[in-house]
């Protein structure tokens, strides 16, 4: 029997950034546990645009 893969590839994106109305976007590829966290994910990642951390979240 072999062994699912409960892990999966997310694209995660800088909500402050999109409504700032900048040019560009900030986005990371990230892993996430199907199991444990079902709803989307929300990370404090760091933008280079607006040079601070701001919260990203998973977009489909």
């Amino acid at each position: 029997m072999s062994k699912k893969n409960i892990r999966i590839q997310v694209i995660i994106e800088c909500t402050e950034h999109k409504n700032s109305g900048l040019s560009g976007t900030s986005r990371y590829v990230t892993t996430k546990n199907k199991k444990n966290n079902p709803e989307r994910l929300e990370l404090k990642k760091y933008n280079s645009i607006l040079n601070r951390k701001t919260i990203h979240k998973e977009i489909k």
